[in-house]
């Protein structure tokens, strides 16, 4: 378990938040905490139908096959799963924080972590599919486009970690 405490100046009454690789006992967690961020902050940048049919996407047991596949970490503030994030190889996954937490540095910080793990194991570039209300979240992060969005509305974008 790795803790880190959030950017100083920042206003939050978060004081630790603790990281730790997903389990299965996590799985309906990280499902109600991905619906919960999609549904109630993807909303700003899509329509209520198109954030609703992409939170339907993935059941409790596409979790569960995704915490036995890709590397999947949470964050943790008073042992509660606050966020969660998976990568696989180069690709970043997923990053989703519960609305409650959200902008208080929390999917920041998983982020930078996530980016870490990826360089350490010699990848120099990270590649992800930005949703459209999460596009200014990467991009204020380094991350840039690299193609069109896709037909489902994502934009193609990725950073260099080197």
């Amino acid at each position: 378990m790795v803790s880190f405490r959030l950017r100083p100046g920042k206003v939050s009454t978060v004081k630790t938040v603790h990281r730790r690789l997903a389990t299965l006992n996590d799985s309906n967690r990280l499902f109600d905490l991905r619906r919960q961020s999609i549904i109630k902050l993807a909303a700003k940048g899509m329509s209520i139908e198109e954030a609703a049919r992409w939170a339907e996407e993935l059941t409790v047991a596409g979790i569960e096959r995704k915490i036995c596949e890709p590397e999947i970490w949470v964050a943790e503030v008073s042992e509660k799963v606050v966020s969660w994030g998976a990568i696989r190889g180069d690709q970043l996954e997923g990053l989703y924080t519960d609305p409650q937490f959200a902008s208080q540095g929390i999917g920041t910080e998983l982020l930078r972590m996530l980016e870490e793990l990826m360089q350490k194991s010699g990848i120099s570039a990270v590649r992800a599919e930005a949703s459209s209300n999460a596009e200014a979240f990467y991009l204020r992060r380094g991350y840039e486009r690299t193609a069109p969005p896709t037909s489902k509305g994502a934009q193609p974008i990725r950073k260099r970690l080197s």
